[in-house]
């Protein structure tokens, strides 16, 4: 009897989570409400555009001193300096690699953009900055 009350349960278990809950209006709202946040948050196509080599990414960042340097000082100076810089660009990545310096990620205004690259360009020198930074669309 013990045995087959053994096996009876588990059965059951399997059987009653098999059942599908009947859905409401209200789980279609939250469904819709997800996916929008879900696309919103799709990079898809940014991590696309970052594999297979084709631009530089924070692993790519060079190790010699001065490279670590370069970099060091330019993140310093975004995120200690005098300007009130938005958190957004202080977080960009900044990749140095043999003394050459990419700027990417977004910033909040056009007005931001030119001084942040202002900014690395005082550090790196004119020719040593590639700003690929990117204005964020204020919705």
């Amino acid at each position: 009897m013990k045995a087959k009350i053994i096996w009876t349960l588990p059965l059951l278990l399997v059987i009653a989570g098999c059942q599908q809950k009947a859905s409401t209006p209200a789980d279609s709202v939250n469904a819709r409400g997800t996916n929008a946040a879900m696309a919103d948050a799709d990079n898809t196509a940014r991590n696309v555009r970052d594999g297979g080599n084709k631009t530089l990414t924070p692993a790519d960042q060079g190790n010699s001193p001065a490279d670590l340097e370069l970099s060091q000082k330019i993140r310093k100076a975004l995120v200690i300096g005098p300007t009130d810089y938005s958190v957004a660009a202080k977080n960009i990545k900044v990749i140095t690699v043999n003394g050459k310096v990419t700027l990417r990620g977004p910033v909040q205004s056009e007005t931001e953009k030119t001084a942040v690259t202002a900014l690395a360009r005082s550090v790196a020198g004119e020719a040593n900055v590639d700003d690929q930074l990117e204005v964020k669309a204020n919705p």
